[in-house]
C-alpha cells in the first residue's frame, strides 16, 4: 500500500491514469521505471518465487484432499500406495488444467480470482472442519449438507443477486452452518458412513 501510494506522488498524472486503466500494473511500472536494475531483480525474483510457491501449495492441497477423502473412500477403495500416487498425479494434472483454463478465460482481475478461490474454501470447507473438530454431534451427513448448502447459496448469490446488501460469502457461510446443524441433528440416512471423528474422540 505504501509503494502504491508513493507511485501516485512520484508521477501523479501517469499513475492516476494507470489506476483507471489497470490498477494491477501500478507497482510493476513503478519498479520498472523508477528503481535501479538490482531492485528490479530482487522484486521480480521475489514475486516469481511467491507465485510459484503459492500455486504449488494451492494445487497440491485440493488434489490430495480430493484423492484421499473422496476418491479413496467412495470411488476407488482399497488402493495400493502406487495406485494412490498415480491417482494423485492424475488429479493434480486435471486440477491444474482446469485452473489454467479458468484463468485464461476469466475477465476478472487477479484479486477477484483469488478472492473467489478463498470464498470457496470459506463457504465449503470452514464449517465442516471447525464443527468436525469441536462439536461432538457433527456427522458426515452434516458435513455433506453443509458443503452443498454453503456452496449452493454462495453461487446463487454470485450469479443471481450480485449487488445485494448481504455479501455472498457471508450468505454461503450462514447456509453452511445451517446445513451442518440440520444434517447432524436429523436422522442419519448416509448408511454405512461412520460419524466424523472429533477432537475429543481422538483423545
Amino acid at each position: 500500500m505504501f509503494l502504491a501510494f508513493a507511485a501516485t506522488l512520484i508521477d501523479p498524472a501517469f499513475f492516476n491514469d494507470l489506476v483507471e486503466i489497470d490498477s494491477q500494473m501500478v507497482l510493476p511500472n513503478l519498479i520498472l521505471n523508477h528503481t535501479p536494475m538490482i531492485a528490479q531483480i530482487f522484486f521480480f525474483g521475489a514475486l516469481l518465487s511467491a507465485i510459484m510457491s503459492t500455486a504449488s501449495a494451492t494445487l497440491l492441497a485440493p488434489s490430495e484432499m480430493f484423492t484421499e477423502n473422496i476418491l479413496k473412500h467412495f470411488a476407488l477403495k482399497d488402493m495400493s500406495d502406487q495406485k494412490m500416487l498415480l491417482t494423485l498425479r492424475i488429479t493434480l494434472i486435471a486440477f491444474s488444467g482446469m485452473a489454467l483454463w479458468f484463468a485464461l478465460n476469466s475477465e476478472s482481475s487477479i484479486f477477484h480470482i483469488v478472492e473467489g478461490a478463498y470464498s470457496v474454501t470459506l463457504v465449503g470447507a470452514f464449517v465442516p472442519q471447525a464443527f468436525g473438530l469441536y462439536w461432538k454431534r457433527a456427522s458426515n451427513q452434516g458435513a455433506a449438507l453443509s458443503i452443498v448448502m454453503g456452496v449452493g447459496a454462495w453461487l446463487s448469490m454470485v450469479y443471481f443477486e450480485p449487488d445485494t446488501y448481504w455479501p455472498s460469502q457471508l450468505v454461503g457461510l450462514l447456509f453452511s452452518a445451517i446445513g451442518m446443524f440440520l444434517g447432524s441433528m436429523l436422522p442419519n440416512v448416509m448408511s454405512g458412513q461412520p460419524e466424523m471423528q472429533t477432537s475429543s474422540s481422538r483423545v
